[in-house]
């Protein structure tokens, strides 16, 4: 109780002694608005800052073109016999992206603790592709069928970004932290499958649909760790690795680790 009665006194004179602002003693501690322990950076306040990213797209496919298939088979003898849309015809693939963006937030301290809400956004190129093709063949009521399932998906994510809660311990300059939040992006998503095929050995009209989603909203949940370094009268380098999964058509988790530069006020 007694630092926080410390800490509002301290934003009280702040905001009345303007003129004792340029006074030595006092300018050595503006905007020291908690009563940190011997050696401890200060890190409470508002904080903006810019950053570069590399990371890892890791996609199941898999699924990703069933409810496609099976609008276009309903009520097919290929589908009610061989179950032809729930083929597994693709699956999972990983590439590699990168990008950059920015980051704001707010810090509270008590001593060497130190919470925080921020706001994360990355600008890129996440994302890959897969196709695939499976072939079958039944005999329904002495009649020969086959069945070829060509599927293709793709997922491309633009923008990737995060609503945070940070906790953090601050050691000397350092501030080694965790955070867990909401995950947020925008993706351009294409499904298409085509299916073929003949039945009694006269081949039939091949089936082909596509759906192509461009600026789609994905959404879920994202964690990771970092360590803040202060460097200068608020200016400090940051390194961090954030996971993100996203609830999407193409089931999808980018993991970047990120370099950035920032100043706290």
């Amino acid at each position: 109780m007694r630092r926080v009665l410390m800490a509002a006194a301290a934003m009280m004179a702040a905001a009345q002694g303007a003129e004792a602002a340029d006074m030595p003693e006092f300018g050595a501690l503006r905007g020291a608005l908690v009563d940190t322990p011997r050696g401890v950076v200060n890190w409470q306040g508002f904080y903006v800052g810019g950053q570069a990213g590399y990371g890892t797209s890791d996609m199941d496919f898999t699924n990703s073109t069933q409810e496609i298939a099976s609008k276009l088979l309903v009520n097919t003898v290929i589908e009610n016999s061989m179950g032809t849309s729930s083929w597994p015809v693709l699956g999972k693939n990983s590439s590699h992206g990168q990008g950059y963006g920015g980051f704001v937030g707010y810090n509270a301290q008590w001593d060497d603790v130190v919470l925080g809400l921020e706001a994360n956004y990355l600008h890129g190129s996440f994302g890959g592709s897969m196709s695939g093709t499976m072939g079958r063949q039944t005999a329904v009521g002495n009649v020969a069928y086959s069945a070829t399932y060509d599927s293709y998906a793709s997922i491309k994510v633009n923008d990737v970004g995060s609503a945070r809660l940070r906790a953090g311990w601050a050691v000397g300059s350092f501030l080694p932290y965790a955070f867990g939040g909401v995950s947020l992006g925008q993706a351009d998503i294409i499904r298409s499958a085509t299916i073929s095929g003949t039945q009694g050995g006269v081949p039939f009209t091949p089936l082909t649909a596509s759906q192509i989603q461009n600026g789609h909203f994905i959404y879920g949940y994202s964690g990771g760790l970092g360590v803040d370094m202060m460097l200068y009268r608020g200016l400090f380098v940051r390194a961090e690795w954030e996971y993100q999964k996203f609830a999407a058509p193409i089931n999808t988790a980018v993991s970047t680790v990120r370099a950035g530069l920032g100043y706290k006020f």
